[in-house]
């Protein structure tokens, strides 16, 4: 019993903490990257794109890479930048 209440009490924290997470919205549009893939290390493994990410003054590339799925049939969805609210906010990439 007590156990669950701990775990309810933890996810419910987790919900307010979602209920008042801020996004930044970046007013410069980022700049267009492009990437040159790398040869894959070995079967089964899922090319990762890179992005520009804002670093609170500017865009700094982050690489792509390879990486190996957390399980079958799992598939990646890519960073990606969005207009919103007047600027471009990042949704970050993850696993589906």
């Amino acid at each position: 019993m007590f156990l669950k209440r701990v775990i309810g009490v933890v996810f419910l924290g987790s919900l307010a903490l979602g209920a008042f997470a801020a996004e930044v919205v970046i007013q410069v549009a980022p700049p267009r990257y492009v990437e040159h893939r790398e040869r894959m290390p070995g079967p089964g493994y899922v090319w990762i794109n890179g992005y520009q990410n804002w670093n609170g003054s500017g865009y700094a590339v982050v690489p792509g890479r390879w990486e190996m799925p957390p399980r079958p049939h799992a598939r990646w969805v890519a960073h990606r930048w969005v207009h919103r609210r007047g600027g471009y906010v990042m949704v970050e990439g993850h696993w589906r």
